[in-house]
Formats: structure tokens, C-alpha cells, sequence
């Protein structure tokens, strides 16, 4: 079975970046602002085999075009499935509260 390739557009990279800073900088905690990217990052990586198994959006500005969610921790992650090519692309990844 062919792993599909990960690859994440220049939001979803910013979206961690800022995630990173918030924690370690915002609420001054960057032993978990670490770990919480490396759980985003390990998380991310499962989506290499069967990420057609994760339920389609239905609601918030990403329903109904194809893309699919991923919860992660209190993180909302929207991607897309490039079947053809066997790419996933990672379009965001905003904190669970924020209306996507």
C-alpha cells in the first residue's frame, strides 16, 4: 500500500508557528508549547494511510468542497485528499473554538 505524502500550504505552517508562540510566549509555556506541536506534527503524520477515514466537513466555511477534519487535541485540522497524486494537503489548523 502507497503512503500518501503530507504537505502542508504556507497557512497551515503559520498556524503552527503561531500556535508555538502563543503557548511558549502568550502563557509562558514553551516546555508545552513544544510538546503540543509535536503531538500536532505526529498526529498529522497518521494521516499518511487512510485519510479518507476521517469524517468530511459539513459545517463552517470548508462544507461541502471536498475538504475533511481532523481533531487534534482542542485543534480543528482541515485537509484535503489529492487522490490522484496521493497528497494530503493540510489547509489549517485553528484552535477548536475559532469558526472555520
Amino acid at each position: 500500500m502507497k503512503k500518501y505524502k503530507i504537505q502542508l500550504n504556507a497557512r497551515a505552517y503559520r498556524d503552527l508557528e503561531e500556535i508555538f508562540e502563543y503557548i511558549a510566549n502568550d502563557l509562558q509555556s514553551p516546555e508545552y508549547a513544544k510538546g503540543q506541536t509535536d503531538r500536532l506534527w505526529k498526529s498529522l503524520k497518521t494521516l499518511e494511510i487512510f485519510p479518507s477515514s476521517h469524517q468530511e466537513r459539513l459545517v463552517g466555511n470548508y462544507a461541502g468542497k471536498g475538504y475533511r477534519q481532523l481533531l487534534i487535541d482542542n485543534y480543528l485540522t482541515i485537509f484535503k485528499i489529492d487522490e490522484q497524486r496521493k497528497i494530503v494537503k493540510i489547509i489549517t489548523i485553528q484552535y477548536q473554538g475559532r469558526n472555520l
